[in-house]
C-alpha cells in the first residue's frame, strides 16, 4: 500500500543536483527543453488530430453514478480489500451495502 508523506522533500544538496544536471545533459534522447521549445510545442489534439479523435473517453457508467467521498478506514481493511486486485473499492461498496441492510434488486 503507497503511503503518502505530508512532509516536504528535503532540498538537494549541490552536489546531487550537479549529477542531476550532468545526467539530464548527457542524455541525448531526451534533452532539457528551451525555451524555443516550449513556444513551438502544440497540444496533442493539434498536434496530432486523427488520432486525438481516435481516442476513445472512459464511456457512460454502467451503474448509476458514484459520489466521491473522503473516508478514513484501518490499514487492515484496505489492505485486505487491496490484496484482492484491482475491484477493491467496488467490493468496498458491496460490503457496505450488505452491512447497511440493503438487497440487491430482485430479477424478475
Amino acid at each position: 500500500m503507497k503511503i503518502v508523506s505530508k512532509r516536504k522533500p528535503r532540498a538537494l544538496s549541490d552536489a546531487a543536483e550537479a549529477r542531476i544536471q550532468a545526467g539530464i545533459a548527457a542524455d541525448p534522447d531526451n534533452p532539457e527543453w528551451t525555451a524555443q521549445d516550449f513556444r513551438r510545442a502544440k497540444p496533442f489534439t493539434k498536434a496530432f488530430p486523427a488520432l486525438s479523435e481516435s481516442q476513445r473517453g472512459r464511456g457512460p457508467q454502467k451503474e448509476p453514478t458514484k459520489v466521491a467521498v473522503s473516508l478514513r478506514l484501518t490499514r487492515e481493511v484496505i489492505e485486505r480489500f487491496k490484496a484482492g486486485g484491482p475491484g477493491w473499492q467496488s467490493r468496498i461498496d458491496k460490503a457496505l451495502k450488505k452491512a447497511a441492510g440493503f438487497r440487491p434488486p430482485s430479477c424478475g
